[in-house]
This record gives structure tokens, sequence and C-alpha cells, in this order.
């Protein structure tokens, strides 16, 4: 079974900029990032398929950078822009076969990212 571990949530003001990492113990068909803010469902942020293909939810678009160093295990997301809206408790996931955001199965314990207006 796959194992993640996030690292590098923090607090930053609106404009700034927190890199998240997620090591794992092998690379899955796709990886990603969930937030889930107080109060609402977790929703998917940014995955990356085997083959380097890389999709984005509509609001982190253009701001924010999902990437993977397979000789590291660790899985990137740049967050650059953060806007308050941003703050959440962030999940790194790992779907075994499927490259869908409802095939995610396996999370990482969170690292909180909190935005101050």
């Amino acid at each position: 079974q796959v194992q993640l571990a996030e690292s590098g949530g923090g607090s930053v003001q609106a404009g700034g900029s927190l890199r998240l990492s997620c090591e794992y113990t092998y690379r899955t068909a796709s990886m990603g990032w969930f937030r889930q803010a107080l109060g609402k469902e977790r929703e998917g942020v940014a995955r990356i398929r085997s083959d380097g293909r890389t999709t984005y939810t509509n609001s982190v678009q253009g701001r924010f950078t999902i990437s993977l160093d397979n000789g590291r295990k660790t899985l990137y997301l740049q967050m650059n822009s953060l806007k308050p809206e941003d703050t959440a408790m962030y999940y790194c996931g790992a779907s075994m076969y499927s490259d869908s955001w409802s095939r995610f199965s396996h999370w990482g314990q969170g690292t909180q990212v909190t935005v101050s207006s």
C-alpha cells in the first residue's frame, strides 16, 4: 500500500507563495493534491498522471503548479498568488489505477495552509 507524507504548509499573507511536498513510497497511475476547507467537502486541486499530464481545478489554474520528482519520490505543489479562499487542509493523494478525481483512495495526513488578507 502506497504511503504518503506531506510537508510545507504554513501561514502566509494574500499574494504570497508556498510549496507543499509529499513523499511517497511508490508512484501510482495518478497522484495529486486535494484540499478541505472548514465545513466543506474535500475537493481536487491538481493531479498528475503517469505520463506527466496535469489537471487543475479552475480556481487554481495559472496560480498553482503540480510536479513530481520520481528520483526523490516526492510530489510538489507550488502555490503562487495565494488567496484567503485557498485556506484549507491540503492532502496528498494517490489513485492506484485511474486518472480520475473520484478514484483517489490513499491519503496522507494533511498539512494546513492558512492565507490571511
